[in-house]
């Protein structure tokens, strides 16, 4: 997500607190939201796919091989 959209997230975010949003800058805030949201979680995905075990006998696991079965 790029500065632009997070800009205009927490300028929509200030004026629902200050003095409310339109129907139309509610759908914008939702749809905006939703985009963040969607890509935070794809970001963490990718991380903890990436990410590696140490068990305490030293050997290493890939995350993904403890994932429920």
């Amino acid at each position: 997500m790029d500065e632009k959209m997070i800009k205009r997230i927490n300028e929509l975010a200030k004026k629902k607190k200050s003095e409310g949003l339109t129907d139309i800058e509610l759908k914008e805030q939702k749809q905006l939201y939703r985009q963040y949201i969607d890509e935070m979680k794809s970001s963490l995905k990718a991380q903890l796919e990436n990410t590696d075990v140490e068990t305490p006998d030293g050997k290493i696991t890939p995350l993904s091989d403890f994932r429920k079965k």
